[in-house]
């Protein structure tokens, strides 16, 4: 009698056991949207199909009021914290490049020299997670699965594959686009020793150099009035093109402005990374069983369109509307392949990004452009007429400032006055409306100001800088590269507020104007799985989105 008890019980703990993994999708898909403001889905709304923005809305749950929680707003950052649930204080990925007091040099956050290229030639296949110092809510599932739940990311951007599919990733494949790139999807022996055969045959299939092709309007130009006018000063005029006008003959112009580069500046990028992700979820069986798997895929396209064009441009426009039918097309791929209400889906951006200050300033709205090359030349300058010791400032990317600290030891200065004449000189400049000083930041009280637990969070006391300084509303640096297009990096609305959709297994229809933090993202995702969550996330699941 005692054995059938046993039995019985062993067979309600399996049935309980097998329950609570049906439980869970198959997949899940987190995708990012470079650059992707939230009004964007707001403006175009009425042009999207069902399919897409629009399917995610219908089917899912809308979080209107998110936003980033710290400063800088860059693309490095953004896509460790989305799926960390962190921000650079712990995660430590504070730029896209920052400067190395130990190297004495800038460091790019993917660089890894230890590691060797796949699938190209180039220094683009030297790179890793390694700078990351935290885990991704990808990694804590394959820890949970013991290692059978696949992660893969993709992104024509190597920092979006990477920093998403984080440290115990199966694979991350970028895009070999740039300088002599040949158009292959790349990776590095970080996460393999060879490319696998699919990688290999869609390197050969020819289809990157279709996209070769010339960009027209994907509708009559004239019903683009939720935009400007195609013909403006406020946008880049490509190398080979008199204005900036549609049609842009991608295959005339690609010699002159870097060849593969025409693409991935261009809405085809983005059609080039549907067509690798469909490939990968077919070759690598995503999906296919009961133990979750983790795609995540970053449309970077539209942050290249929106740096040349600006978000008032028809171009950014029609990336949008050719980016929804992409994300029908993934959609209609994993209803298929993976089954209808067996996956999940998550769509967020690493930033948004301001309108071209030209723009404004046309419309009497307050904005400007910062030379932070020459601002630097003076602050040294200024500095050698203070303490007569010449480049005391060695730095000043991503809006801080490094100091020389051998020299100011070798002199004996006082790094703390030192620190406080460059912040009085900092303040002096019409367009920088706040300076810190970065060893006081960590002291802020919880207390502190909206701007100030910005900075707070994220300040990373190693890798940050000396002195940090925050511009005025709608300014950014000064270079032939800003002078038209936009740009990012600040804690205002326009960074911060991006879209926050979740749809599929386990997700409620609903929406939300409460406010919710990009670092609620990973242990959301964690929650609905039932995992640990990553290891220094500070976020807040969102249990009004989890059914």
């Amino acid at each position: 009698m005692l054995k059938y008890i046993f039995l019985l019980l062993g067979l309600i703990l399996v049935s309980t056991t097998s329950q609570a993994q049906n439980e869970n999708p198959k997949l899940v898909v987190g995708i990012v949207v470079d650059q992707m403001r939230y009004d964007y889905l707001t403006r175009f709304y009425d042009k999207y199909g069902e399919g897409g923005f629009k399917r995610m809305i219908n089917e899912g749950f809308n979080c209107k009021n998110n936003h980033y929680n710290y400063i800088p707003t860059k693309t490095g950052p953004g896509h460790a914290s989305i799926f960390t649930g962190t921000t650079p204080k712990y995660h430590g990925i504070i730029g896209n490049d920052w400067y190395d007091k130990e190297l004495l040099r800038n460091v790019n956050c993917v660089e890894d020299n230890t590691v060797e290229p796949l699938g190209t030639d180039s220094n683009d296949g030297k790179k890793s997670p390694a700078y990351m110092l935290v885990s991704t809510f990808a990694d804590e599932n394959r820890i949970f699965t013991q290692m059978k739940g696949k992660t893969i990311g993709i992104s024509v951007k190597h920092r979006g594959a990477i920093f998403a599919a984080g440290h115990s990733a199966n694979a991350a494949y970028w895009w070999d686009y740039d300088h002599d790139g040949k158009g292959n999807w790349i990776s590095s022996s970080f996460y393999m020793e060879s490319l696998p055969e699919w990688v290999n045959e869609f390197n050969t299939s020819g289809i990157a150099q279709g996209y070769f092709k010339t960009w027209n309007p994907l509708y009559d130009i004239n019903s683009y009035e939720e935009s400007g006018t195609d013909a403006n000063r406020y946008e880049r005029v490509l190398k080979g093109e008199h204005q900036s006008v549609f049609p842009h003959k991608l295959e005339e112009l690609k010699i002159e402005n870097g060849g593969f580069h025409m693409v991935a500046n261009s809405p085809f990028g983005n059609s080039l990374t549907t067509d690798f992700t469909l490939k990968a979820i077919e070759a690598e069986q995503l999906g296919k069983d009961s133990i979750t798997d983790v795609l995540t895929v970053s449309y970077s396209s539209t942050d290249k369109v929106g740096h040349d064009y600006g978000p008032n441009s028809i171009e950014v426009e029609d990336t949008y509307l050719r980016l929804d039918l992409e994300l029908e097309r993934l959609f209609n791929a994993l209803d298929d392949k993976v089954g209808k209400g067996e996956y999940t889906v998550f769509l967020t951006s690493d930033h948004g990004a301001p309108h071209v200050p030209s723009y404004l300033e046309d419309n009497k709205i307050p904005s400007g452009l910062f030379d932070l090359n020459a601002m630097l030349e003076d602050l040294n300058a200024f500095l050698f007429e203070t303490y007569k010791v010449s480049d005391l400032a060695l730095s000043r990317i991503n809006n801080q400032i490094y100091l020389d600290h051998k020299k100011i030891e070798e002199h004996n200065f006082d790094l703390q006055a030192m620190k406080n004449v460059v912040s009085r000189k900092l303040l002096s400049y019409k367009l920088i409306s706040n300076v810190y000083i970065t060893s006081a930041i960590n002291q802020f009280p919880e207390s502190t100001g909206y701007q100030e637990a910005m900075l707070f969070k994220g300040h990373n006391q190693k890798r940050s800088g000396d002195v940090l300084f925050i511009f005025n509303t709608e300014v950014f640096k000064d270079s032939s590269w800003n002078r038209t297009g936009t740009d990012h990096h600040s804690g205002y609305n326009y960074d911060t507020h991006v879209p926050l959709l979740f749809f599929g297994k386990g997700i409620k229809h609903g929406q939300t104007l409460k406010r919710t933090n990009i670092t609620d993202i990973a242990p959301t995702m964690s929650a609905l799985l039932g995992i640990s969550f990553p290891n220094a996330s500070i976020g807040d699941p969102l249990d009004f989105v989890i059914d």
